[in-house]
């Protein structure tokens, strides 16, 4: 049976995917830091998009009865922060994740990788309106 904070990483996940969060990974630390047990890290793209997936990870956890301790990075929108004591969520543009580079940082970390989309069938599904346009001289 899946623990408290299992529970929590999933809901996280879950949310992160249906939010077309991309390159969503759980890191355990829990060997590694007395900090937070967890990160979970997750690509946006753009500065909307972060700031969507922020507000309703704080809305949804609120609606759970488990808030956030503490939101910051709102203002910028490269990095925000989602912090749940145990669980830390990452939230990056995805050239702040490659210049921060925390997966490196926390290298020793065992490492749990999740597919963008959450249904198998969509996975290489792009949202809608994003795919490539093609334009023609007809």
């Amino acid at each position: 049976m899946p623990s408290g904070i299992d529970l929590h990483i999933q809901r996280i996940v879950d949310l992160l995917q249906r939010k077309y969060g991309s390159d969503i990974l759980v890191m355990d630390l829990r060997q590694l830091t007395d900090t937070t047990d967890y990160f979970v890290i997750c690509s946006g793209n753009s500065d909307q998009h972060l700031k969507a997936l922020a507000d309703e990870l704080v809305e949804s956890s609120k609606a759970a009865g488990d808030p956030p301790w503490h939101v910051e990075g709102l203002e910028t929108r490269r990095w925000i922060l989602v912090d749940f004591v145990h669980i830390v969520v990452h939230l990056f543009r995805r050239e702040a994740r490659e210049f921060y580079a925390l997966e490196r940082l926390w290298g020793d970390a065992a490492i749990t990788r999740y597919a963008d989309y959450p249904d198998a069938a969509d996975r290489d599904a792009a949202p809608e309106g994003s795919a490539d346009l093609v334009f023609s001289r007809s």
